[in-house]
């Protein structure tokens, strides 16, 4: 097991990578995804709404792209959680547009230390965060933590592809293309997320496969844990209760 992050090291990077992106997030998140993260969330929202939680934790809600489409789909109000403060300051005018500010609240956090009491929420999500964690069966643990029992955990995370030939097509995918195609469309801060995101989704990957998440989050005390593959295996949902209820 990965030791905890005890100085913050891990966070503090993704909070360092991610500082020059919130403006244009979300517009390169679908054209480096060929479109794919649309519908990713899509069935990442559709799993946490699945009880019609009253509350809803967002957690790593990037310029709340996700938290909009919580409350756009339910009535739930939404907590946005997210450690950099130019994703939330982007997440805080484009909630303002829309109109939602009375449902989504953002608030700074580290998702492996949330300043909110246990079974504060009715559901959770949290959306490519594990990989910019020390410890992620720790971080796991800290999430269900703030969900009532019987409330819905749901997350989604990049993948690899298992089938060998779509695997080789998804590496030189990442490592050759999606540089060069965040440069030109998104500047050196999306050449750099590009170069980054190949070799760390690999690395992840190899370190903690599907198996071992789905045990992490039983051990985290989640059950009914499912998981979707989806986009040929690019993107994985995941979705479990806490236990009780």
């Amino acid at each position: 097991m990965p030791k905890p992050d005890t100085d913050g090291r891990t966070a503090r990077f993704a909070e360092r990578l991610f500082a020059g992106l919130p403006a244009r997030y979300d517009v390169l998140a679908e054209v480096l995804s060929f479109g794919q993260n649309a519908r990713w969330r899509a069935e990442l929202v559709r799993r946490t709404l699945a009880d019609r939680p009253r509350t809803v934790c967002d957690v790593a809600t990037g310029p709340a792209g996700v938290a909009i489409a919580l409350a756009r789909h339910s009535e739930a109000r939404v907590v946005g959680a997210d450690l950099s403060a130019p994703m939330l300051a982007r997440a805080g005018a484009t909630v303002a547009a829309r109109g939602l500010g009375s449902r989504i609240r953002l608030v700074q956090a580290d998702g492996a230390r949330l300043p909110f009491a246990d079974s504060a929420f009715d559901a959770l999500s949290f959306t490519y965060l594990l990989r910019y964690v020390a410890d992620p069966a720790a971080v796991v643990v800290e999430l269900a933590r703030v969900v009532r029992p019987g409330g819905v955990v749901a997350s989604l995370e990049f993948a690899v592809p298992h089938s060998p030939g779509w695997r080789t097509a998804w590496w030189g995918y990442t490592r050759a293309v999606l540089p060069i195609a965040g440069a030109l469309t998104g500047g050196k801060a999306w050449y750099d997320v590009g170069r980054f995101l190949g070799p760390s989704i690999s690395a992840h990957d190899r370190r903690f496969p599907l198996p071992w998440l789905v045990q992490a989050w039983h051990d985290a005390g989640l059950v009914d844990v499912g998981y979707r593959r989806m986009s040929l295996g690019g993107g994985l949902v995941m979705w479990g209760r806490r236990v009780g209820g």
